[in-house]
């Protein structure tokens, strides 16, 4: 077999290379549009040790991550994969928002970048490799009976053909499907570029496919279905085939030999089936079946009259609801810009592009996995086709737009959102600080080397003091457990201690405090704690880039201070109405013009959601509001009755316009 080389593929023994497959469990951050009821039902299965009832999956992290993950869950159990991998453009992961009257394009965050660079970084090699990769566990994760369609353009498509031929062999091939994904161009210098090309593969011999139908062109039906009866449009058809024949459809009927009109009869055979079932058309001569179809009037005789006539009987066939799928797709527009469905992502694919492949491939309930989540298409036509679905991007700002696109359908199923979370750090600190029989000195070297991403000093003598910059005193988090109140005491204690006792001792009263996580409560009961002690305060987020070695040799690393939210209450009794009253974002992503054009401070806000009872454990969305295309404006209230009295933890959730989440804990007791 003819076998495609790159550089990478074999490592200097000549052995293939394999992907890294990291085994790292999902964390559940959220879990959207559960009542109250399924919550405990939940809760109870946990309890009693049996497993949870299933939830679809949203998942944000690196494929590279996200496919070892899912694979120690579910190799062999995938039905159906659909793939729309970025091509060739760094565009891939911007995105357009809105504020007020001004739209601005998101440039791709560093990670998103990261990621490109790795995927197109030393060109076609770097892309084939990590193609291969990603190829090689879709096909582990595929069922026996199960699917894969990539989608690509021009570009890529002759490589990834080559390259899947290999994994899954090139008998496993069953369609190269075209799809025209625009209208007519005029390229100057060569063949207007306007279609894009699925590569169809199966897992197995046997895979799983459904008859599905594609609306007929007006055109060819006004040409071709010219009669019309009580049972509809029809065209006629030859009721004879080539080929004189011995048997019974060799023989004469209505006086009409077949030899003399084409050889001998051909009796539609569904048509037949229809009127009386197959068990007894298949005891039936050829001349009951053409009796029978004449007496219910499936044959047109073109010169009979009120007496008969000698002109030669046709089969009328009816315009059935389409004609069976094809390779080349012409009847599905891409999305327009005034299409419902469009939600301004530039890699937005059509729902009906997906609807057909999923009702070809798959059957309900069976699980559909797209690892390229991007706006979200695949998830929404598989929820709205009672699939089940695993869908993941690297993106935030694509799994802030799925959630929202998913919300906005009828009778939505409960989801899951998921990352890996402290999984992944805890592997990459072991992988780069050493490993867990020398915990003080990974400890050591694991903030030493933030403390110097973060441009401030490494200081000794101290638990929670670690740096110090611009005369603050610096804190940095550990990598497997949120920063939490009581770590805001310990490292206030300290700082009162350190207070004028040596050449390190804090110079300003002023703290900057960097995380992975921040335990929900955090703005609001820190804050309370640093204010009575004298101290300022500065949250910083430790972002996901610091874990890609390339990112952080090309100085890709910037740190963000978390934005603060103010929530306004007022009860009555056992109903409660919460307010947002403020909410204030360092905009540091955002362009001076767009931070000129914020005449008020919600419009940062693009999403917003209550957990009104929340237990201590993942945010369970109960109610949200969010903009939309049609819908630009945001409701900033929102009102709630409890059934009985007690006291109860609310979670709000605000999610910016830029993607990133900010949650503020309330306490309520209800009489």
């Amino acid at each position: 077999m003819v076998e495609l080389i790159w550089d990478g593929k074999y490592d200097a023994n000549g052995r293939r290379v394999a992907p890294p497959r990291l085994k790292l469990p999902f964390q559940t951050v959220e879990t959207v549009n559960e009542s109250a009821q399924q919550r405990q039902m939940a809760f109870d299965l946990f309890n009693s040790g049996r497993p949870a009832e299933w939830r679809n999956r949203l998942i944000w992290g690196d494929k590279k991550y996200v496919l070892p993950a899912l694979l120690d869950e579910f190799a062999g159990q995938v039905d159906l994969i659909y793939i729309d991998p970025p091509f060739a453009t760094g565009a891939d992961f911007s995105f357009t928002a809105q504020v007020g009257d001004e739209v601005f394009t998101k440039e791709p965050s560093i990670i998103e970048q990261k990621a490109y660079r790795d995927t197109w970084g030393r060109g076609l090699d770097s892309y084939l490799q990590w193609f291969s990769e990603t190829i090689a566990m879709l096909c582990d994760l595929l069922s026996k009976n199960g699917s894969l369609y990539v989608h690509l353009d021009a570009n890529a498509v002759h490589y990834a053909k080559v390259v899947i031929d290999e994994i899954f062999e090139r008998d496993k091939f069953r369609n190269s499907i075209s799809w025209k994904r625009t209208s007519a161009r005029s390229d100057a210098d060569s063949w207007g570029n306007i279609h894009d090309t699925l590569l169809f593969y199966s897992k197995g011999d046997d895979y799983t496919w459904n008859s599905v139908f594609q609306a007929y062109d007006e055109q060819y039906v006004q040409s071709k279905y010219t009669y019309t009866d009580e049972r509809g449009r029809y065209r006629t058809d030859n009721l004879t085939a080539a080929g004189l024949r011995s048997g019974d459809s060799g023989k004469n009927w209505r006086g009409i030999d077949p030899a003399k009109i084409g050889g001998h009869w051909k009796v539609n055979r569904e048509a037949v089936e229809l009127l009386v079932g197959r068990e007894k058309s298949d005891r039936m001569t050829t001349q009951e079946k053409l009796d029978l179809l004449d007496a219910n009037n499936y044959i047109y005789w073109p010169s009979r009259g009120k007496d008969g006539g000698s002109g030669t009987p046709q089969f009328k066939r009816y315009i059935k609801e389409g004609v069976a799928i094809q390779d080349i797709i012409v009847d599905i527009p891409p999305v327009n810009s005034q299409a419902q469905e469009r939600i301004n992502y530039p890699t937005q694919k059509p729902e009906a592009l997906l609807d057909r492949i999923l009702k070809a491939s798959s059957n309900e309930n069976d699980l559909v996995l797209d690892c390229f989540c991007g706006s979200g298409t695949t998830a929404a036509v598989a929820e709205k086709l009672n699939r089940r679905w695993i869908t993941c991007d690297l993106g935030r700002f694509a799994i802030h737009t799925a959630r929202k696109r998913l919300l906005s359908i009828p009778n939505l199923k409960p989801f899951v959102v998921q990352n890996l979370g402290k999984y992944e750090r805890q592997a990459w600190q072991v992988a780069e600080f050493g490993d867990s029989e020398q915990a003080a000195a990974i400890n050591a070297r694991y903030r030493r080397f933030l403390l110097d991403l973060y441009n401030a000093r490494p200081i000794d003598g101290y638990l929670w003091l670690h740096g110090v910059k611009g005369g603050r005193m610096v804190h940095v988090g550990p990598v497997d457990s949120p920063i939490s109140p009581s770590d805001i005491t310990q490292i206030a204690i300290e700082f009162r201690k350190a207070m004028g006792t040596g050449k390190d001792a804090p110079s300003i009263s002023a703290v900057d405090v960097l995380g992975w996580d921040f335990a929900f409560e955090l703005n609001e009961v820190a804050r309370q704690q640093a204010e009575q002690a004298n101290i300022k305060l500065r949250f910083v987020r430790i972002p996901r880039e610091v874990l890609e070695q390339k990112a952080v040799e090309q100085g890709d690393i910037k740190f963000f201070e978390l934005a603060a939210l103010a929530v306004a209450v007022a009860q009555n009794k056992r109903s409660l109405t919460l307010t947002l009253s403020d909410f204030v974002i360092p905009p540091d992503d955002v362009p001076d013009d767009v931070q000129k054009a914020i005449s008020h401070w919600s419009q940062w806000i693009d999403y917003w959601a209550v957990d009104w009872d929340n237990q201590g454990d993942t945010f369970h969305n109960q109610w949200q509001t969010y903009r939309t295309r049609q819908s630009k404006s945001l409701q900033l209230q929102t009102s709630h009755s409890y059934d009985a009295a007690g006291d109860y933890r609310i979670m709000v959730k605000v999610i910016d316009i830029l993607g990133n989440d900010t949650t503020k804990t309330l306490r309520v007791h209800v009489p």
